[in-house]
């Protein structure tokens, strides 16, 4: 049984929460959170009488006897409170973005290959049914030679109505395209390995605010990929990925649903389950915090992602390369 605490008690930190209490290799044993009747409310419900609650990420890192923690902060938080984490001996499971930028994100990077803790990034579509039977069938020819992937994103409303925090209002560290986009940008690297480069069009809802219009075009691996997004319209949430080959198609949609030919006579859906991805996560942290090989996406891996996403912001029209960073390796498609 592995010890583990969770820094940032919001939505997303008490799905983690539920997932530890849920899961037979972890406990919960200490909640972090700047405000205090956050971290007790969640201590209270996924952990034990002898759960500490604190205010204070480094007191959470220097509890005794602590394994893991979880970093569900900010992204502007993401390398101090990792960098402590680690200093303190400690594994470490990081949120996506890696964080607020890609300098940072390659300084985790660095931090993270010094020592010998295991490290992930919660990016869930390395365990998500629909999108790894994707990756098979594209890796096996099933949809013949790819000749495009699309990004298409649709958001109403930024933030989301169940997202109540006001940092994804700020071009700083929020905005659609680092919270949802991220997810599809590691979907490209998963099935074509590094983004070549990036050009793009992007719209901003103020001076300081997130992005609310883009589109842009990418090249991955000699495939070519299309990025679409608008915010704050008339319409229903879509988020998908779609690779076209010249025998069809593939797409991903709400998360989860396969579907093979969409909008076409032959369409059928090869995949409609959403999986376990945060237990699938935590399962294989607990391989690597073993000694064995888990199957973590690194902060390598996610600062690539990082890159990609600057490169968008950056671009202004104008087509900006991509050397992949630090990527070394890890820069192939995976062929497992």
């Amino acid at each position: 049984m592995y010890d583990i605490g969770i820094v940032g008690c919001g939505v997303i930190g008490n799905r983690l929460a539920a997932a530890i209490d849920a899961h037979d290799r972890y406990a919960l044993a200490a909640a972090c959170d700047l405000d205090a009747d956050r971290a007790a409310s969640l201590a209270a419900e996924y952990g034990t009488e002898s759960t500490a609650t604190t205010t204070e990420h480094t007191e959470l890192v220097s509890r005794d006897g602590l394994d893991a923690v979880y970093v569900g902060v900010p992204p502007l938080a993401h390398e101090t409170v990792v960098a402590d984490a680690l200093d303190a001996g400690r594994h470490v499971i990081c949120e996506k973005p890696i964080a607020a930028d890609a300098e940072a994100g390659a300084r985790m990077t660095a931090l993270a290959a010094e020592s010998d803790l295991a490290t992930a990034v919660n990016l869930p579509f390395r365990y998500t049914p629909g999108f790894v039977r994707l990756r098979e069938l594209v890796e096996a020819g099933a949809i013949g030679d790819p000749r495009r992937v699309e990004l298409r994103f649709r958001f109403p409303q930024w933030p989301r109505e169940w997202q109540e925090v006001a940092w994804l209002e700020s071009r700083e560290q929020g905005g659609p395209l680092r919270e949802v986009g991220t997810h599809f940008l590691f979907g490209v690297q998963e099935l074509f390995g590094s983004v070549d480069s990036v050009s793009a069009d992007v719209g901003y809802a103020g001076p300081d605010a997130y992005e609310n219009d883009a589109v842009g075009t990418f090249r991955a691996d000699g495939v070519r990929g299309t990025l679409d997004l608008l915010c704050d319209h008339a319409g229903d949430e879509v988020n998908a990925i779609t690779v076209v080959g010249d025998d069809g198609s593939l797409s991903l949609t709400a998360w989860h649903r396969l579907v093979r030919d969409r909008g076409r006579e032959s369409e059928r859906t090869l995949v409609d389950e959403r999986g376990d991805t945060t237990a699938a996560l935590l399962t294989e942290f607990a391989a690597a915090m073993d000694g064995d090989a888990g199957d973590l996406v690194s902060f390598g891996e996610a600062t690539r992602v990082q890159r990609t996403l600057e490169a968008v912001h950056a671009s202004d029209g104008d087509r900006v390369p991509l050397d992949g960073g630090d990527a070394g390796d890890e820069s192939a498609p995976r062929t497992d």
